[in-house]
């Protein structure tokens, strides 16, 4: 039987939300089913259109539960595409710390894809890839998945000190909102300690597209021993490719069958891969137009592609490929705490990226 953190889990929404609707006293789909519109968008802050979706979603899973009756499988081991359906959107999700970025992504980034996240240099694409690499970390206590991360950093700009920054305030944060979380009155201590933030992120530096080629073709072995790994990021991916590259052929082969491992990551062991990547956009008439790091070859070795942009000083967020989320933008920002919403408090606090 489900319990209801499973149920509210399989929600495509937030965290955050999730949180808030526990926190409210909703711990079924069923008792969300029972509500209004108003009353559900009061109690979790949100507007009445994604207050509407999230009950339309509820009602209809809960009532294909009902009428489905037992689950049971016959064979043991089976599974139902609605069992599928229900285990991706339960915990698959993981938070960028930034509301606005979460809500055009559908609650995070996603697990068993590849997402390319490209941008022009000191947009704060390593600021994401660190936030990431420690978010995944939150437990799922606190509606996360509890994973490790691996970095893979070509360029030489994955900062140890800024690791530790982004994880003491990610405690701090959980601290925070950790009633949300537990409705007891007791304060909860949030059991986790930035030093073990760190150790749980496995980082490789690469220095040549040979070293990246052998060690991608390592991890599979590597992640069959340290299960628990639900991101890997790579920063940047494309930037031994572009040195002192002649034979383009070469390189075309050698992407396509590194993006391949990426995707077959992915699905084989339910986790997220983030590539990070050098753009140069240009924002004519109300459309981007992008020359990617690497052209048009390089165009299909992601699932979702975002692009960073700067709209005046202001950072933004685009969707610009994904088979399941519209496009749309959204402003974030890069602090000493991490990668927040833009109306954040920390927004005094913000601090110059290179």
């Amino acid at each position: 039987e489900k319990s209801g953190k499973m149920e509210i889990g399989m929600l495509p929404i937030s965290a955050s939300k999730r949180g808030k609707l526990l926190a409210a006293g909703y711990t079924t789909l069923n008792a969300i089913s029972r509500t209004s519109t108003t009353i559900l968008a009061r109690e979790i802050e949100v507007s009445e259109s994604e207050a509407s979706e999230i009950l339309k979603f509820a009602t209809k899973t809960s009532a294909l539960d009902r009428s489905s009756g037992s689950n049971t499988n016959i064979i043991d081991g089976g599974q139902t595409a609605w069992d599928m359906l229900n285990e991706e959107r339960y915990s698959s999700l993981v938070t960028t710390s930034c509301v606005d970025l979460d809500n055009i992504l559908g609650g995070g980034i996603s697990c068993k894809e590849v997402t390319e996240i490209g941008g022009v240099p000191g947009i704060g694409k390593t600021q994401i890839g660190i936030q990431l690499a420690v978010n995944v970390q939150i437990p799922l206590d606190y509606g996360g998945l509890g994973g490790k991360a691996i970095y893979i950093d070509t360029e030489g700009s994955f900062m140890v000190e800024r690791v530790l920054q982004i994880a003491e305030a990610c405690i701090e944060d959980m601290s925070e909102y950790s009633h949300h979380f537990h409705k007891d009155n007791q304060a909860y201590v949030v059991k986790m300690h930035p030093n073990s933030i760190l150790e749980n992120i496995f980082y490789f530096r690469v220095c040549s597209y040979t070293e990246q080629i052998a060690l991608v073709n390592y991890l599979d072995k590597f992640i069959t021993e340290h299960k628990d790994v639900k991101i890997i990021i790579i920063d940047s991916v494309t930037f031994h490719f572009r040195q002192d590259f002649d034979d383009m052929a070469l390189r075309t082969r050698l992407l396509g069958e590194m993006s391949l491992k990426f995707m077959k990551l992915a699905r084989n062991f339910s986790l997220a891969v983030v590539m990070l990547n050098q753009v140069t956009t240009k924002h004519i008439e109300g459309s981007f137009q992008l020359t990617l790091a690497l052209g048009d070859s390089w165009s299909h070795s992601c699932t979702n592609r975002i692009i960073l942009y700067w709209n005046g000083d202001e950072r933004h967020a685009y969707i610009d490929k994904s088979p399941s989320l519209k496009s749309a933008s959204a402003p974030y920002s890069v602090t000493s705490r991490g990668i927040r919403n833009c109306n954040s408090t920390s927004n005094s606090k913000r601090i110059k990226m290179v």
